[in-house]
């Protein structure tokens, strides 16, 4: 049976993000819940030589439908540095709501051999079948994402076919 000192370390990199300003200010606030979450999973692998790095991945207040957001940009840094061995999110859609942005990420893991894990949700990005679901949890996130948007579209259409203001 191997020690705690035979065990490689196994490099666990957080990422958070909320889309909205909304709660940011709050002590205990949404990215602070979810490090939580991520920190207590990466804990009960400690056997398996789970660490959670120091540094904190956290995007407040940015979408989560394309990837021009400071923490992942300097997340990737890591990964392609060589730095980082497992991304933990809470969920996957934390990471991105686009099926071509994750598909974009899923390649760059691969081409490190970097998991990662949504803790919510149990996923393993080194099957086949793990990669079809998100897939199609991906497909979700985004049709929601695009509703949404779709929706607010049609409520400043609808305004200013009455003659209301919709700018800022």
């Amino acid at each position: 049976m191997a020690t705690n000192s035979q065990i490689k370390p196994v490099r666990c990199a957080i990422y958070t993000r909320k889309s909205t300003e909304h709660g940011l200010e709050q002590e205990f606030n949404s990215l602070h819940a979810q490090r939580e979450a991520c920190e207590a999973y990466i804990k009960s692998q400690a056997a398996l030589g789970w660490k959670a790095l120091s540094e904190h991945f956290d995007d407040p207040a940015y979408s989560g439908g394309n990837l021009d957001r400071p923490a992942l940009k300097r997340l990737l840094e890591k990964v392609e540095a060589g730095l980082v061995d497992i991304i933990v999110v809470y969920k996957i859609d934390r990471l991105t709501r686009s099926l071509a942005d994750f598909a974009k990420l899923v390649e760059t893991f691969d081409a490190k051999s970097i998991s990662f894990v949504a803790v919510t949700q149990q996923f393993n990005t080194s099957t086949s079948m793990g990669r079809l679901t998100l897939n199609i949890l991906l497909s979700f996130a985004q049709f929601e994402r695009e509703l949404a948007s779709e929706r607010v579209r049609d409520k400043v259409a609808a305004s200013r076919r009455k003659g209301k203001w919709t700018g800022g």
